[in-house]
């Protein structure tokens, strides 16, 4: 029986609710569908990092690499470590060094979801470039506390880059609906933006079965509002796309129901699945949070590992839940009831 190699991260606060929800899922998939998950728990989080100054040990990327892939529960606990501490020091390192340059989210209504908007048909999947654009670090402050204070911060685009995310979107695409949307800022960031929209156009040549759309963040956000249904597959920076696919979040039901992925397409490392509700210290530990992006991210990483079917299953199960209206609202039921429900219904 093969064995897929899995390393979990709970992290914190809720981050261990619903890693421990979602390998009970996992597990009861594997085993029915004839496969076997050997999962190794690291225990790296904010707690990690007040005792040892560190959010991850020195040689943490190195202990990671020979999995197949890993699961990461959420990460940061603002009252005792900056965000921006917790992000740099686990999430963001390991997403460069394992170059998980797609970032991977969809966005849909799950049956007996009611989103905050009145359209209900859409299928959109977010692709976020994870490893440059505005997040590459590329910066710095000087005269710190002075009047005089400087704060650089630079974007960084490379043809590689950009064209390689483009790609991957232009391929999801042809697998889709055959619709891509790229979106930039390209009137007001007149050489970044302007770049992408070239590498666009250059590549939609060798795309011509999928139909392309150019469209700027701020009529992008607009859209996903007034109509996310006209949208298959889109493509963003990693700033722009992390903006929308929180938006992505909110029409489909809140982040409770957000999963993502970041992939290494080349599998040269492994790749890191992951919901994206962040950690709720205020309700860490109290069997309230709901573990449906957890376990909907946890059938992504099942996908990627070649394990369709038993992916297939897992959502199958989740929305047949949802359908009965189990965990379709904050508050309605617990991290166990829901988990418990979607087992019954693996079964």
């Amino acid at each position: 029986m093969p064995a897929h190699k899995i390393a979990l991260i709970p992290g914190d606060g809720i981050g261990v609710d619903v890693t421990d929800a979602t390998m009970q899922v996992l597990q009861a998939a594997a085993a029915k569908h004839g496969f076997a998950l050997a999962p190794t728990r690291f225990d790296w989080s904010c707690e990690t990092y007040l005792a040892t100054g560190r959010m991850m040990p020195e040689d943490g990327i190195d202990q990671l690499r020979a999995f197949d892939a890993i699961f990461l529960g959420a990460v940061g606990w603002p009252a005792t470590v900056p965000d921006s501490v917790s992000l740099h020091g686990l999430l963001l390192p390991i997403r460069k060094a394992f170059d998980q340059y797609a970032n991977i989210r969809p966005h849909r209504l799950l049956p007996g979801v009611e989103g905050p908007l009145k359209a209900s048909g859409f299928d959109i999947l977010c692709i976020r470039e994870n490893t440059e654009g505005e997040y590459s670090g590329a910066g710095g402050r000087v005269h710190q506390g002075r009047d005089n204070e400087v704060a650089v911060e630079s974007a960084i685009f490379t043809r590689k880059g950009v064209e390689r995310i483009l790609r991957f979107g232009f391929e999801q695409a042809r697998a889709r609906r055959g619709h891509l949307t790229s979106v930039t800022k390209s009137n007001a960031q007149k050489y970044s933006m302007v770049f992408w929209d070239e590498v666009t156009t250059e590549l939609a040549a060798d795309y011509p079965d999928v139909t392309v759309s150019h469209m700027h963040i701020d009529a992008m956000a607009a859209k996903m509002v007034m109509a996310p249904q006209d949208l298959d597959v889109v493509v963003a920076s990693n700033l722009f796309g992390d903006i929308l696919t929180d938006l992505g979040a909110a029409i489909q039901g809140g982040l409770g129901f957000a999963a993502s992925a970041n992939i290494c397409p080349d599998r040269s490392a492994p790749s890191m699945f992951e919901p994206v509700h962040g950690s709720a210290p205020d309700i860490a530990g109290r069997n309230i949070a709901n573990p449906i992006a957890a376990i909907w991210s946890g059938a992504m990483m099942l996908e990627h590992l070649g394990e369709g079917v038993a992916a297939s299953a897992i959502l199958t199960a989740v929305q047949a839940v949802t359908a009965r209206g189990i965990g379709i609202r904050p508050g309605s039921h617990g991290t166990d009831a829901i988990t418990a429900a979607i087992m019954e219904e693996l079964a």
